[in-house]
Order: C-alpha cells, then sequence, then structure tokens
C-alpha cells in the first residue's frame, strides 16, 4: 500500500468483484480436477450461450493469465517453422518477456500508430517472408481492446478476418480486455459476431473482475485436437481448475462481466471527457477503459505524487500518461482526479 490517492496503473489491483468472492466462498466439498468439475462445466455452458453461433460448438479452456494462454495458443496452433503476426504494441512482443520466441516460434512485428493491424501491413511482411529460407506466416495476433486502448470496429475486423482465411492465416484474438471492447460505443455488434470472426480467441477475467483467469475460446475445429495436451505441457493444466470455473460461472450468469466492463468504460469516459474539457489532448481516442492524455511535464509529476499511472512517451513538449479505469474504479476518485488537474492547470 502506498500514501496516493487511487491507482490509476491498470485494472486489475482490486482482487476481484463481490458476487466472484462470494461465489469461491460458497463453493463447497469434495470437485474433480483439471477443468472437469461441474463448476468449469457450467461456465463453458454459460460463455457458449453468451457467444452463441458458430460457439455453441466451441472449445473453452480455462488457464490463470493472458501470457500463459498467448503463449499456449501460439504454440499450440503454430508448426515448428511458422511465425506469428503482431504490431509492433502488441503485448506478445513488447511485454511478455519473449514468451513466444521460448516456445521456438518468431513474432513478425510491424509498425502501428493506432494500435491496428490491416491487410496492408500484413502484405508487406509475405513480400518479406516469401520462401523456405525464412518463417512462414501462419497466424495472426490482434489485441481487443488494442494495447492503445482503442477498438477493432465491425469492419475492420470483418475485413481482416476475410484476408487471414483468404491467406490460409489463423486468427487470434488477445481478449485481455475483451470485456471493455465489446462494451465499447465503438464496437456495436456482440459476442456471437466477433467469435464467428475469428479462429481463436480469450475472454479476460483478471482484468475484469475475476480474482484471477482467462477462458480460451477455439472456434476453429482444426485448432480444437490435442490442445489439452498444450495447456498440460506448458503447466497451466490446474488441479484446481475449478476455482477459475466458479469465478466465470458468478461473472456470466446475469450478465455481470458486461456489467462490470461498462462501468470500467464510463469511468473512463468521464475522466477523458473532464480531461479534454481542461484543454489537453489524448494520444489515442477514448474507446474503451484506458486513455493517453498529453499534459506538460510538470503538470505529470505532480499528478504522480497523488496518483499512480504510467507515462508513456514524450509528445511535443509533453508527456503521453497512461489511465486505466477498472470495474471498481469508485466516480468520487475520477471527479478528485479531476479536481486536482484541474487546480494544477
Amino acid at each position: 500500500m502506498n500514501d496516493k490517492k487511487h491507482n490509476f496503473s491498470n485494472d486489475y489491483s482490486e482482487l476481484a468483484h463481490p458476487q466472484v468472492l462470494q461465489a469461491l466462498a460458497a463453493a463447497t466439498g469434495q470437485f474433480s480436477g483439471y477443468g472437469e468439475d461441474v463448476y468449469c462445466q457450467a461456465a463453458k455452458d454459460l460463455i457458449k450461450q453468451r457467444c452463441g453461433e458458430p460457439a455453441s460448438q466451441a472449445d473453452v479452456h480455462f488457464v490463470s493469465g493472458g501470457t500463459q494462454a498467448n503463449l499456449i495458443v501460439i504454440s499450440s496452433i503454430l508448426r515448428s517453422h511458422e511465425a506469428v503476426v503482431s504490431t509492433s504494441l502488441g503485448h506478445i512482443y513488447t511485454n511478455e518477456t519473449g514468451a513466444i520466441e521460448a516456445t521456438g516460434h518468431k513474432v513478425c512485428a510491424v509498425p502501428t500508430v493506432d494500435g491496428k493491424l490491416d491487410a496492408s501491413k500484413i502484405d508487406a511482411l509475405f513480400d518479406e517472408y516469401d520462401n523456405e529460407h525464412h518463417v512462414r506466416l501462419k497466424a495472426v495476433y490482434v489485441s481487443q481492446s488494442t494495447e492503445l486502448g482503442t477498438v477493432y470496429t465491425p469492419d475492420e475486423l470483418a475485413a481482416l478476418s476475410a484476408y487471414c482465411k483468404n491467406q490460409g492465416l489463423y486468427l487470434f484474438a488477445d481478449g485481455a480486455r475483451l470485456g471493455s471492447a465489446l462494451n465499447s460505443r465503438a464496437w456495436g455488434l456482440d459476442y456471437a459476431d466477433f467469435a464467428a470472426l475469428v479462429d481463436v480467441f480469450y475472454i479476460g477475467g483478471t482484468k475484469n473482475g475475476a480474482m484471477y483467469g482467462e477462458a480460451i475460446v477455439i472456434t476453429n475445429d482444426e485448432l480444437k485436437a490435442d490442445f489439452r495436451y498444450n495447456i498440460k505441457q506448458r503447466g497451466a493444466l490446474l488441479g484446481k481448475s475449478a476455482a477459475m470455473g466458479i469465478q466465470f460461472q458468478a461473472l456470466f450468469e446475469d450478465r455481470l462481466y458486461d456489467q462490470l466492463a461498462q462501468h470500467a468504460n464510463a469511468m473512463c469516459q468521464k475522466l477523458s471527457e473532464g480531461i479534454t474539457a481542461l484543454g489537453y489532448k489524448l494520444f489515442s481516442p477514448q474507446q474503451t477503459n484506458m486513455i493517453f492524455p498529453v499534459f506538460p511535464t510538470d503538470i505529470v509529476s505532480q499528478m504522480h505524487a497523488l496518483y499512480d499511472f504510467y507515462d508513456r512517451e514524450p509528445v511535443g513538449d509533453g508527456f503521453a500518461v497512461r489511465l486505466v479505469t477498472s470495474w471498481a474504479t469508485p466516480v468520487e476518485m475520477v471527479d478528485q482526479f479531476l479536481e486536482d488537474l484541474a487546480e494544477l492547470s
């Protein structure tokens, strides 16, 4: 603990939503291990129902964290000479300690200004990796929402999905913040629409009300075989997977998962509107629960004395910082941040 007023660094600083904790506390007695318990099965059924067709026939697997989900999925769907495409901001490229490369697969990154990939960026890579002297491009990794808090629109994702199918590429979506993305004003479609456009994705619980846990959803039948073997080999097949099933069951009953994401987005929208009303600009548009306002460097240092948040990069004479809201962010803390910023401004 520290003496700061609030932590806007991330969306996983709170332990878990009370309903999730209550569900864990209420689960008594014995249960089967390794995800074969009644809680995991109930949670899988709820996720499939929420995602609709074709995800009603999907395979669902629970793992403990996002990096774990990324390396298990990518190492499972690629052959030894195959590689994955990411933006230069992609989590697998920048913030996972070379986890993908440690499995033997190259991450081929392309620059981006908005956190997104499109066909033209991938086409440029095909010109470079075009024969057996190079790795073969086989998977495309996107984050929904992106590392800049932006969201692939339905049209953008549909175009990317069609391109991947035409090129024989698997499309994998990192859904660490999928709740905020699919409940964004920039999206406008549902889980079923999203699930139909990708081959495999995961639903992040860690950053949206769970104590920990991600739900990997595989819609492409080609990728389902032996997936549990890969989970076990990577040390992610937990004996007490029931704890994740309990959490996801609580999150997907009565759409609690979406309600929490909507709150996080609403708090970020309020924060964004207050910051721009004071005359500051955003590095990227506010679409989910993460924004990057640009403040003068002296304001940044003074606000750091009051709040926790991350610095991103210099922009002109100022500095872009990262502010993240969560399912538990109190509206009072957003108001207080804006009051303090206005006073310093």
